[in-house]
């Protein structure tokens, strides 16, 4: 299994940009990433998904305005996140998942707040 680092949060103002990045002590290229986010009270959604592939899933709310990224040769996931809403306030969480082999694993999170 690999170890998940996750960075890049912090407090934006509404409109507002950032770019989270996770950091794998292994090889990504053997896992399909995931971005999940849990806001207090809320259970944990998945973001956006990106494949060993390449190809890319969002969930409703944040497409147009977030976009997924791998780069396998600095095993690092990215998140890009546009257009920031209140709504998008929560801790954001890095997930790799062997598919096949049915097991995944967890960064600690990194805290987004998007408020004025």
């Amino acid at each position: 299994q690999v170890q998940l680092v996750e960075s890049g949060g912090g407090l934006v103002q509404p409109g507002g940009s950032l770019r989270l990045s996770c950091a794998a002590s292994g090889m990504i290229r053997l896992y399909t990433m995931g971005w999940y986010r849990q806001a207090p009270g809320k259970q944990r959604e998945l973001v956006a998904g990106i494949t060993r592939g390449g190809s890319t899933n969002y969930v409703d709310s944040v497409k147009g305005r977030f976009t997924i990224s791998r780069d396998n040769g600095q095993n690092t996931v990215y998140l890009q996140m546009d257009s920031l809403k209140p709504e998008d306030t929560a801790v954001y969480y890095c997930n790799a998942a062997r598919v096949a082999l049915g097991y995944d694993c967890w960064g600690q999170g990194t805290q987004v707040t998007v408020s004025s």
